[in-house]
């Protein structure tokens, strides 16, 4: 974030760029067993995109989703699981827009939307001990759960 070379293109460069990326993993990791895809902020947004327009991403994490600012309407259906993580003092995105995201995702049915708050945590969760170690610790633990689920 901000020593990228190339400039803002209001999500369509990005989700282009997104797309380019995966391709060029999937292409490192023919046999894997598994595709999600993460994004923070603005990176959220794109990484949701990117989730409706490719079908062999399974799974999903989203922190701190602007939802405030971008529309993710698209977002019906919602063709996997995930979770969303958000902080509780966060002005960029505020809490109540998350909500409601979370909340319309959830009433669709066959997938399920986790939702963890960090308490006290700004947009960028800038406090490592009490807001970013805090929200790693909650997407690697949901990533090994959802991991040990899938190979039951």
């Amino acid at each position: 974030v901000g020593r990228s070379q190339g400039e803002f293109d209001q999500g369509i460069g990005e989700l282009s760029d997104a797309a380019s990326a995966l391709d060029y993993l999937q292409a490192m990791n023919p046999n894997s067993k598994h595709c999600w895809v993460a994004g923070f902020s603005f990176g959220a947004w794109i990484g949701m995109q990117l989730l409706m327009r490719r079908p062999e991403i399974t799974g999903f994490i989203s922190v701190s989703p602007p939802a405030n600012m971008y529309d993710f309407s698209f977002l019906a259906p919602c063709p996997s699981s995930g979770l969303i993580v958000n902080g509780t003092a966060d002005r960029v995105a505020p809490p109540k827009d998350t909500h409601t995201l979370v909340g319309k995702l959830r009433e669709q049915k066959g997938i399920t939307i986790t939702h963890e708050e960090i308490e006290g945590a700004d947009h960028f969760f800038r406090d490592d001990e009490t807001h970013m170690n805090p929200m790693i610790g909650l997407v690697q633990n949901y990533v090994r759960r959802r991991l040990t689920e899938s190979s039951r």
